[in-house]
Order: C-alpha cells, then sequence, then structure tokens
C-alpha cells in the first residue's frame, strides 16, 4: 500500500464512458464470489494510495472551495444549496446519466437508478476532492467516488453490471465487476466520515457548512496567497480605478512599482523620487513615503497624489502632499516635473479641481463643517484624532449598497488604547482629552463635550500596540467576507476582523491563518511575516495586505498576500474581468514565489531524526520554531559608529529601539533616527556543508603532493 498509483487515469471532467457492443445491459444480483489474478488485485487495492494524504474538508474537483449555485439544479439537486456544481455541469451530468441508462433494461431502471444518479453526482458534492481524491493536483483522480461499505455493498449487490457502464477502466472491469469485496475496497476511504451517504449525515461536517471556518477558540480561519515579494517595507497598494486592474505598490524609500494582472512587474518603477523622500534604513524610522491616492478621474486626467518627509533646504524636516500627472507618453510612468504642493492637517477635505481666489490649488467643498466658523481651517473635514494609519471608504454592499460612503481609520494610541473610527463629517473623536473609550488627560476629559465620537472598538496593550487600518471587504470571491471590517497591529502581528450586528454594535473576532486542514489548497500559503504596514484592495475589492519580516526602510525583506476564505467561493465564472489592456514600454518581471505553499510542505518528506539518548546531564537551550523567529522583533541593539555625510563620526550610544508603526507621529523620537538597524542576518553553512565542500579539495591536495614525491624518488616502488 506503500507505493503511488502511477496508471494514467481519465480527468472525471471528460466523459469515460465507453458503450458496450450490445444494445442493452441486464442487471442481475451477484450470486457468488469469482477469483481474479493477484496482478489484478494488487491494481486495484494500489488505487487508495493517496500522494501527500489530507483530512477531507470542503473542496471541488478543480481544487477550489465550493459555492452557491447560481441557478436551481434540476438532476443533482442534492447539491443546489451548496456544493461544487454550477447548471452548465449539472446538466452534462444529466447528460452522462441518460446516456448510460440507455444501455440498460426497463428492471435495471428500477434498480439501479438511483444508484447511478448518487455516484454521478458526487461530483457535486462540496467533499468531491476527498471522494476523488482531488485534494492534491499532483494525485490522480479515482474513476469512481469513495462509497461507505455498507451502500457499495447494496450497489454492487443489485447493479455490478453497470459498473462498465460508469467506467471504461478495463482493470477495474476485470478485477472487480464480479468481486464484491475487491470493488467495496477499491472504493473504501480511510476517513468514512467522507465517504458517500454518511457525509451527508455527519451533523459535524455539515453543520456548518460554507461559513466561515472557525478555530477552536473562535478565530476565523482565512487562507493566504503570496502576490508580491521582495518589497522594502511596502507602506501601500492602490488602484487607478481606471479598469486596467493594475497594482500599484509604494516601497518606503520612495519608489512606486506597477504590478499587471498576470502576477509580473514592470521593471521601470512607475515613480522614483527616493533621492527626495526622507527615509533612513533605522528600524521603526516613521519617515519616507507614506501616501498615495489616484484622482477619482484619473482614467481622463492622469492626476495622482502622495504624501512624504523630506528636508528643505534650510535642513529642516517636512511633510508635503502633492499633486503629479502620468506622462502622455507612457501609461506606466509618472512626470516628475508634475509636481506641485498643497496643505497638511488632520482631516481634510479639499476640492483638488476647484479655483481659489487666493491662488491656493484647490478649493473648499461648500458643505464642510468649518467654513463659517472664523476661528477654524476651513479644510478641516473631522478632529480629535491622535495618529491615524490608513483609512478606507467603504464601497458598501454589493446588492443593497449598505454602508456605502463609511470612512474606517485606525487610530494609533499614544500608550493605553488603539481604536478603529468611522469618521463622520464635523466629528470630534476626543483626542487629547480621550484615548479609546477611557480618559487620557483627565482635566480635559472632564471638560471634553459630551457629543465626543466613541471609537466603533478599541483595544489594550495586552493586545496589541500599534494598530493598522484595514478595509471592509466588499469584493467577489469570498461572499462569506461580505460586510467584515479586517485590519490588524503591526507590533504582533495580529490580523482581527469587526462584524457589525443588527444593534450597529461592533464585534470582534481574530484571524487565524495557516491551518493545514482549512488552506490544503493548491497556492495558499501557511505563514506571513509579521509586521503589518498596510491592508489594501484591488480594483475589483479582493482585500489583500502588506507586511514584512524586518521593519527598515531598505531591508527587501517586505510582501504582498491576498486574502482567501477556503470554506466557500463565489460560482465560477462570476467574478471573471477583463482587464483593459495596457501598452507596456518596460520589461516584464515574472513573479516567483518564495514561501511554501500548504501542500508542498505536506508533500516535504520528513527529515526529523529523534535525539540520541545521552547519560550525561546537559544544561537545557532554550530554542525557537522557525515561524516564531520570524515574528520576533528587536528590542534592543547597540550602535555602531556610523560616518555621516560629511565625514564627522557619530558617538557611540545604547539605545532601546523599539520598533514603531510606520506612522508620521507629532513628535520623532530621537532613537528613531539615530540608531542604526541591525545588520541582516546572513546565512551560515553548517560544519556538515563546510566538511564536505573541503574534503574532495583535501583529497586532490594529497594525491599531487604523492605524485610529486613519487616522481621525486622520495618514495619507493613499493608504497
Amino acid at each position: 500500500m506503500n507505493e503511488p498509483y502511477c496508471e494514467v487515469v481519465q480527468d472525471f471532467y471528460t466523459s469515460d464512458l465507453k458503450k458496450p457492443t450490445r444494445k442493452e445491459v441486464n442487471v442481475w444480483p451477484c450470486t457468488g464470489r469469482s477469483s481474479s489474478s493477484s496482478g489484478v488485485s494488487f491494481f486495484c487495492l494500489s488505487l487508495l494510495c493517496l500522494i501527500g494524504s489530507l483530512l477531507g474538508h470542503p473542496q471541488c474537483l478543480d481544487y477550489g472551495p465550493p459555492f452557491q449555485p447560481p441557478f436551481h439544479l434540476e438532476f443533482c439537486s442534492a447539491y443546489e444549496n451548496f456544493g461544487c456544481c454550477d447548471q452548465e455541469r449539472d446538466n452534462s451530468i444529466a447528460a452522462k446519466y441518460w446516456d448510460i441508462m440507455d444501455y440498460i433494461d426497463p428492471r435495471g431502471h428500477k434498480l439501479c437508478g438511483m444508484y447511478i444518479k448518487d455516484i454521478l453526482c458526487q461530483e457535486c458534492s462540496p467533499y468531491a476532492a476527498h471522494l476523488y481524491d482531488a485534494e492534491n493536483p499532483r494525485t490522480p483522480l479515482r474513476n469512481l467516488p469513495g462509497l461507505c461499505f455498507d451502500y457499495c455493498s447494496e450497489f454492487h449487490l443489485n447493479c455490478h453490471s453497470a459498473i462498465s457502464l460508469l467506467t471504461s477502466d478495463k482493470h477495474i472491469q476485470e478485477c472487480c465487476e464480479t468481486n464484491r469485496t475487491r470493488f467495496c475496497d477499491l472504493l473504501h476511504l480511510h476517513d468514512e466520515d467522507y465517504c458517500f451517504p454518511n457525509v451527508l449525515k455527519n451533523t459535524a461536517l455539515n453543520r456548518n457548512l460554507g461559513s466561515v471556518v472557525e478555530g477552536r477558540k473562535g478565530c476565523l480561519q482565512l487562507c493566504l496567497t503570496e502576490v508580491a515579494n521582495g518589497l522594502r517595507n511596502p507602506v501601500l497598494m492602490v488602484h487607478a480605478n481606471d479598469h486596467t486592474h493594475r497594482m500599484f505598490i509604494a516601497e518606503q524609500v520612495g519608489m512606486i512599482w506597477v504590478y499587471l494582472p498576470d502576477g509580473s512587474r514592470l521593471e521601470e518603477p512607475f515613480l522614483d523620487i527616493k533621492s527626495i523622500v526622507l527615509a533612513t534604513p533605522w528600524i521603526g524610522d516613521e519617515r519616507g513615503f507614506l501616501g498615495m491616492a489616484f484622482h477619482p478621474k484619473y482614467k481622463y486626467n492622469g492626476k495622482f497624489y502622495i504624501y512624504y518627509s523630506y528636508m528643505d533646504k534650510n535642513r529642516v524636516e517636512k511633510i508635503r502632499i502633492s499633486e503629479l500627472k502620468v506622462l502622455a507618453s507612457d501609461a506606466n510612468k509618472a512626470d516628475p516635473r508634475s509636481e506641485r504642493s498643497t496643505l497638511l492637517g488632520k482631516v481634510l477635505r479639499i476640492d483638488v479641481d476647484g479655483k481659489n481666489p487666493d491662488g491656493k490649488p484647490y478649493s473648499i467643498p461648500p458643505d464642510n463643517p468649518f467654513v463659517s466658523d472664523p476661528k477654524a481651517r476651513p479644510e478641516v473635514y473631522a478632529y480629535g484624532v491622535r495618529n491615524m494609519w490608513r483609512c478606507a471608504v467603504d464601497r458598501g454592499d454589493p446588492v443593497m449598497k449598505k454602508g456605502r460612503g463609511r470612512i474606517f481609520c485606525g487610530d494609533v494610541g499614544q500608550n493605553r488604547f488603539e481604536e478603529i473610527d468611522i469618521i463622520v463629517k464635523g466629528g470630534n473623536y476626543g483626542w487629547r482629552a480621550k484615548e479609546g473609550f477611557e480618559c487620557y488627560d483627565t482635566k480635559l476629559c472632564h471638560n471634553s463635550s459630551l457629543d465626543d465620537i466613541l471609537p466603533i472598538f478599541a483595544y489594550g496593550r495586552n493586545v496589541g500596540k500599534s494598530v493598522t487600518g484595514g478595509y471592509v471587504y466588499r469584493g467577489c470571491e469570498s461572499p462569506n467576507l461580505n460586510g467584515l471590517y479586517i485590519f490588524g497591529d503591526f507590533m504582533n502581528g495580529r490580523l482581527m476582523a469587526l462584524q457589525e450586528d443588527k444593534t450597529s454594535k461592533w464585534k470582534k473576532q481574530d484571524i487565524c491563518i495557516g491551518s493545514t486542514r482549512a488552506c490544503a489548497f493548491p497556492g495558499m500559503v501557511s505563514s506571513y511575516s509579521k509586521f503589518i504596514i498596510s491592508f489594501a484592495e484591488d480594483e475589483a475589492g479582493e482585500l489583500y495586505f502588506m507586511s514584512t519580516s524586518y521593519p527598515s526602510a531598505y531591508a527587501p525583506r517586505g510582501s504582498l498576500y491576498k486574502f482567501i476564505d477556503p470554506a466557500r467561493r463565489a460560482p465560477p465564472g462570476k467574478c471573471k474581468y477583463k482587464p483593459v489592456p495596457v501598452k507596456t514600454k518596460s520589461k516584464r518581471i515574472p513573479f516567483v514565489p518564495r514561501a511554501k505553499t500548504v501542500l508542498e510542505l505536506l508533500n516535504e518528506p520528513s527529515t526529523t531524526k529523534p535525539p540520541k539518548k545521552s547519560s550525561t546531564p546537559t544544561a537545557a537551550i532554550p530554542t525557537v520554531s522557525s515561524k516564531k523567529a520570524k515574528k520576533t522583533p528587536f528590542t534592543k541593539t547597540k550602535a555602531s559608529t556610523v560616518k555621516t555625510a560629511s565625514g564627522k563620526k557619530r558617538q557611540k550610544i545604547k539605545a532601546e529601539v523599539k520598533p514603531h508603526k510606520l506612522k508620521q507621529e507629532e513628535k520623532v523620537a530621537p532613537s528613531s533616527r539615530t540608531t542604526p538597524a541591525p545588520p541582516l542576518p546572513k546565512k551560515k553553512s553548517s560544519h556538515l556543508t563546510r566538511t564536505k565542500k573541503l574534503l574532495p579539495k583535501k583529497g586532490a591536495l594529497a594525491k599531487e603532493k604523492l605524485e610529486k614525491r613519487r616522481k621525486e624518488g622520495r618514495l619507493s616502488s613499493s608504497f
């Protein structure tokens, strides 16, 4: 049973029916056992082998999660609420069924019709991949689905002659058509909970079928795909909303890259202003390229906006928000000469297309809350926020449009609470009087207005230390996630979700990534880099996040990941779109994944050897798993002597470096500017590796010396 099944098996999606030579097949019960050769017997049993055997979970034969069919299924109606068949596939199975029934006599119609229908319709089961051994793309499909022994025995007893109509595999026909035990052994599944029809009766499997999978502690189990890697602190990803479905990813150093719908990246950047942007390699330095947004009419006017820190001529650090345009000659290149500067503030709302008599490059929307207040800046839309890092506008429910236009922001706290706010016009969010739901300054808190807007959710330092605002999922591919606000924490890499209930209260749930059982799909990865910098959505509304394993602006350790719900997907074809083609002048660099997928990890041979027992007691040495090692932040470092541009040496200092969130605080801690990042860890070859490399060389030298001595006559001929 250890040898894999190597016989080429036809894909079950293609018709494998081989019509018999006679018009009718008489169906009769099996009256006895017939023997067959041991070779054929081995073939039958060897089909049970499974390369990379996995626990069963909802999965279709195309290696995707099941779905809600958009239309009624006429034939395999048992799976019309949730399964793996759409109407087209259902019609194809029905045609196959009637093709088979043309060769069965009237008695067989009554006796075997339901069995044959059940077997054919297992292709529509939400557990089809498990029934056909199709969880792994490298594993050949079974010709027939896994059947429970009692059901299989009944089928074989009454309808064994119909086996030749269900499959054209001669080996199965010869060894199993007249041998019930061998046939049912062939269709046996090791986990009997998943064989048909037991799988339909198992309440534990079907109670929450199609819902987001929850872990033991109630966390939502989602999966990830790696989309991009090798990025230097990717601070954002945006799309141009121009139907090209390009993704623009910005690095903290001041580079913006174009990623095309096929996953490739253009070799030349969309924008390169790293010579202007103020960024350093120090861990946690919050300066650099920080924001970008496209004009709502970018498709027609080519305008977009960027936000970055820089140093002026007087060596004073400043923040700049600028407008630029794309080159008319290249849709994938910005024109750096088109830059003009604008205003910076807290939560601002300006009309970038309007004209101002005062000469400002924008106008004030007439319905801004403080337009008529002489004591306030008319640009201000809301206030009382501390340090927002990443805001997102809700697209609204795809059907009802509920929630459309809401602005969600993550607001980083001072030292106790992180919060999520929904920003409204004229709203006061309480800072510096309040932090989260609590008072920050007692005196200010008692004197603050009663109409301060509280966050929809806040969490303390036992949960995380630096919130990264996210998005409300409104995509197409994962219907279960619709309405979930997904966000994270930069410091501890925690992913979380908020769900609004009927009373407009928001309930928090943790998100777990990497369950082997839930994420055993092609392309899914089981881990991610810890420091969550930013979230993003593509033009189709699918949700992503960016993180790095080393939070330094010059370390190429950042990656982009896409969320996938393994429990349910949209019907095939529903989420397909045709990107508007864009002419590219730059070379395309194909995406090369670095993270190992769940299936690759499952298929890796185990190399772990049990430790040798020793009678000598040794001190216990704590070890850290590779996964935990990636998530361990650098907390302390001793600065080395660094030469500045002027040639002077900075004094050696000992400082505690905390990997702060990449946000523009009101004041930047001196340590984040002066403390250099620890050197990137280098791979060290093991002692065994070095030995293997040196031995051949030493052997060659020894042989060379031996020959030399022989020639010189220093060795006797008898040597």
